[in-house]
């Protein structure tokens, strides 16, 4: 970004996975990153699960037979899920440290038996930032993403401004929410999977948390056609294959700068002037004067809002203050505030 102007290029990626292939799918991901690098972007966002899919398929379809079928699915997302860190994220690194550009990747994540629905922050300097878990599934998705913990509330200082993320539904989370907006929040990555269903609410959710929050968010949805999926995936014609995506940036305003984008893959790039947040906020600031601290309060499980670091010491302040992240480590995820 620069430090004058406080402008920088941002990008949102409309994109589908290689199917169930999380090697192919990250060698898509790299070319994509290059090209949006290359096309002068500062931060590059992905939608939700694109390695190596979101679970698009039933979850129970009444029959024995069906129940195999569903596990088998199952079986075969969690063998191309990504361990954080591990050797899939040391790749993801190297193209990111190539391109010299922050990028925000869903991943399904791998812990032992269980996964989850994962936001993967990696440092334009090939580091892993951090992570998000999703907090809340919805419906059938609790089939196969365990719940993320307050340590998921995340939002990383970098070069381009204090970055934070949510995943679909997570954005009708009050709380959560505020709690973004309170760690200082700037620019949001909203991941989505595509729904049709969803077209509506994934609008006015994006444009309704850019404008409360006074953020800009760089809404990314995945796209998918039954096309794009082998035929010897046996619940194939089982699945409503309905992700027109819906990828756009938006400004502090609840405005779109760029986009929507739907049925189609595309990359969406908007230039992003930082002192529309200030402009904004001169006549909302959710966490500043149009808040009432005197009757609201929000507690976070963990977290002081209090506490500042200076110098290697932890001193109270009176007013609440972010903590600022120390510099990524490749391969190993720092805590956000």
């Amino acid at each position: 970004m620069d430090n004058e102007s406080r402008k920088f290029t941002a990008a949102a990626v409309q994109a589908a996975p290689v199917f169930l292939n999380k090697a192919e799918t990250i060698g898509k991901i790299a070319s994509l990153i290059e090209e949006a690098a290359g096309n002068g972007a500062s931060l590059i966002v992905f939608p939700e699960a694109m390695i190596p899919c979101y679970p698009y398929w039933p979850k129970d379809i009444g029959t024995g037979e069906g129940r195999k079928l569903v596990l088998d699915a199952y079986i075969e997302l969690h063998k191309n899920s990504v361990d954080i860190p591990g050797s899939d994220t040391d790749k993801l690194c190297e193209a990111v440290k190539k391109a010299g550009a922050y990028v925000v990747i869903g991943v399904n994540e791998r812990e032992g038996g269980t996964l989850y629905n994962t936001i993967l922050y990696l440092d334009k300097n090939g580091g892993i930032l951090g992570k998000h878990r999703k907090l809340m599934s919805i419906d059938s998705e609790k089939c196969i993403w365990g719940n993320g913990g307050a340590e998921d509330l995340n939002v990383f200082d970098t070069d381009v401004g204090k970055v934070g993320g949510f995943f679909c539904y997570e954005h009708h989370m009050t709380l959560a929410k505020y709690a973004m907006f309170m760690k200082g929040e700037q620019i949001h990555a909203g991941l989505w999977a595509g729904h049709g269903f969803v077209k509506p609410t994934m609008d006015f959710a994006s444009r309704e948390y850019a404008f409360e929050g006074q953020v800009f968010v760089i809404a990314s949805s995945g796209h998918i056609t039954e096309d794009m999926i082998p035929d010897s995936f046996p619940l194939k014609k089982h699945t409503m294959w309905d992700y027109p995506g819906g990828t756009g940036i938006i400004s502090p305003r609840g405005e779109y700068i760029a986009g929507p984008v739907y049925g189609k893959e595309d990359i969406v790039y908007a230039d992003i002037d930082m002192d529309m947040i200030i402009r904004s906020k001169a006549v909302i600031d959710g966490v500043g004067h149009f808040s009432r601290p005197d009757i609201l309060t929000l507690e976070i499980k963990g977290y002081d809002p209090d506490k500042k670091k200076t110098n290697g010491r932890s001193q109270n302040r009176r007013q609440k203050k972010s903590v600022k992240p120390s510099g990524a480590e490749k391969g190993r995820p720092q805590s956000g505030n």
